[in-house]
This record gives C-alpha cells, structure tokens and sequence, in this order.
C-alpha cells in the first residue's frame, strides 16, 4: 500500500507518450519505488523492468534524452513522497487538465506531439538532414546540405518536442558535442509511415489503421526496432517528386533553380511559425497579403522578418498560384490532395506549379540579397 502511495499520484502526470521504460526509471529514481512494486503494476519480470532502468541510465549521455528526463523527473520528483506539499498537490486534479488526463499547459501533450513530429520527421528523413541543438539553445533546427557548401535550413523545432522524440529513440546522435546532431532512426522512420497514415486515414473519414501504432510498431515488422514494410517514401516532398520526373526528351520537370525558390518559401513558412502574433490560418493572408505586408526593407533574422518575406511572396503570387505554392511547398500537400481541395482538374496541379515557382524564382531574383536564406 505505501508502495503504491509512492507511486501513483506521481506517475499520473506523467504524459501518455512517455515510453514504459522511462516511466519505470523516474518512478523507481525519483519516486523511490521498488523493482518488484514496478513489476506488479506492468506485469512485468522484475529482470524486465531491471534492464529498462538501466538501459535509461545509460542514455544519460544523450544530451536530449538527460533533458527530457529531469524535465520529466520535476513532475514526479522526491517531494511528491506521502504527506509531502507536492504530494497533495499532484492527488489534486488539475483544471487544465484535458480529457486524457494531461495537463496541455505544462506538459507535451501526445497530440502536440503528433503533429509536430509529422513536420520534423518528414523534414529529417530528407536526404542530408540533421537535427542540430546545443545545451544553451531553446530551440533545435533541422538543416539539410544544400550540395552548394553550405547547410539549410528546413525547420524549427521546440525544444520540448526534440526532446520527446530523442526519448522514444525516434531520433539518435552519434558524436555528442557542442552542438549536437541527430538523425532520423529506424523507429523514428516507422513512426512517421504510422503518423501519415493516420493522418490520410484521418482525411479520409477512415479510422487509424490497427496494424500500425504511433510508437512505430506494426503487424509483420519488428517491434524492437520498429521497422516495417513502407507504404511510400516519408521523406518525399512533392518538388522532390517532380524535381525527379523527365519529360519525353528527357528533360528535368522542375529545374533546380525551381527546386531552390520552393525551399527558400518553405524556409521562410517554418521560421514564420515562431512569430508570437502568427496566426495559423495562412489562407487568410492569400486573401489579403496585399496589405498584410509592406516591402521587404532587409534580409533580417527571426519570425517577425520571415513572416513578412512569405507574406511578400505570396503577394507577387496572389490568389491560385499563391494557393498550390503554399500548399505544395509549406504545407507539404501531394499534388491530388491540392487539385481536390481547389476544385482543380487532374494534372493540372503541376503545370499552375511550375507556373508558380518560376514566379516565385524571379521574385527572389529581383530582391536579390534582401530575402536571402538564412541557412
């Protein structure tokens, strides 16, 4: 009974998402909660639950996962002991506390985490992609070789998120350092196959596929490292599509230069969702970017300069090719998505495209240096 005093209340506010593991290492290193008490409650081996607070212990290294661990640790810390202040406070139910039970004010909640991890994953499975972070940064980026020299940069990543997904083993480093880089895994891989289809299935009206969980386990593949057959290729974006198809004689569908103009508006869409003031419904500046922004003065950094280089560009686009570049580009939509959404014929998508960045190609050739990359 003391033991389950011990443990209980404290591992409540514990997030859904957090893997078992973990969940037994900050109740038996925080909490104080025996092995065997551990093992009861999951149904465990005590050997089992053993091995998995060891193998935490040892991911301590990990510069994301020591983090996310004494993040997670505060909610279940030592003073959450019966009769303690903080005890008391965690056998009160939280008014924030949505219907799962987390508090979506304070913690990562597993839907905030879905949606961010369908942006990031899909941005790390690109060919060259990296997630860099540092100890003293409040947030991670995603960068990508350009092939010209220099990284890019394709996403910005809460700090929160970055860690969650180093601790559910979806992302991994090799060479700690100052600036730590991580890649995407094997697990990392399926989860994002399990997400997007939840996401098609979810937009179809169809429920979730059962074969496939979010944790990235699936019927047929290998629950221990995750990996099973794929449906499609997750790491594709639909310029990478198109910059991938020929015509007749053989000739690139979409040029590089294209190719560039599409990752610069995409850059500029994910540092442009940092602005405090950013409103998430960018269809509404397709309607009235003509006075949403004013010229771009400078190159600039931060949300606020991004924000007013994509509402410029989506002004000299205006509404049509505006739509299908934003959709296409930032949105990362697959040309029939967008051809249903707009009402538009089949095949024809792909023509307003290329209409679109050889547009938007010579917006940035005019402003030249004033809407550089930031990467």
């Amino acid at each position: 009974m003391q033991e389950q005093l011990l443990t209980e209340p404290a591992l409540s506010r514990v997030p859904s998402w957090v893997p078992e593991a973990a969940v037994h290492y900050l109740a038996h290193i925080e909490s104080g909660a025996s092995i065997r008490a551990l093992a009861r409650r999951s149904g465990r081996h005590a050997s089992t639950v053993l091995r998995q607070i060891r193998a935490c212990e040892t991911r301590r290294d990990d510069l994301l996962v020591d983090h996310a661990l004494r993040r997670l640790g505060g909610m279940v810390g030592t003073a959450a002991r019966p009769g303690s202040p903080r005890s008391e406070a965690l056998m009160t139910p939280s008014t924030s506390q949505g219907a799962t039970g987390e508090d979506e004010t304070t913690t990562l909640s597993a839907a905030r985490l879905r949606r961010e991890a369908r942006r990031v994953l899909r941005r790390l499975c690109e060919t060259g992609a990296r997630l860099a972070v540092a100890a003293e940064m409040d947030k991670a980026v995603v960068v990508r070789d350009s092939g010209a020299g220099h990284p890019v940069r394709t996403a910005v990543v809460d700090r929160d998120v970055a860690e969650a997904m180093a601790l559910k083993e979806w992302i991994a480093c090799d060479n700690p350092g100052r600036i730590s880089r991580y890649h995407v895994t094997a697990r990392g891989r399926a989860a994002l196959g399990a997400l997007l289809a939840e996401e098609e299935n979810a937009a179809s009206g169809l429920r979730a596929a059962a074969a496939v969980t979010f944790d990235g386990a699936a019927a047929g593949g290998d629950p221990a490292s995750g990996t099973r057959r794929a449906r499609f290729a997750p790491g594709d974006t639909p310029l990478a599509a198109l910059a991938r198809r020929r015509d007749k004689d053989g000739k690139r569908f979409l040029d590089p230069d294209l190719v560039s103009a599409g990752e610069r508006l995409r850059e500029d869409f994910e540092l442009a969702q940092m602005a405090p003031r950013m409103a998430q419904n960018w269809d509404h500046f397709l309607v009235h970017a003509g006075e949403a922004a004013g010229p771009v003065d400078g190159p600039g950094f931060g949300a606020e300069a991004a924000r007013a280089r994509l509402i410029c560009a989506l002004r000299e686009l205006g509404p049509g090719l505006g739509d299908v570049a934003l959709r296409c580009c930032c949105y990362l939509e697959g040309l029939e998505t967008a051809e249903k959404k707009m009402g538009w014929s089949a095949r024809s998508g792909k023509i307003v495209l290329r209409i679109a960045l050889s547009r938007l190609r010579r917006h940035y050739e005019r402003l030249g240096e004033r809407a550089g990359m930031i990467g």
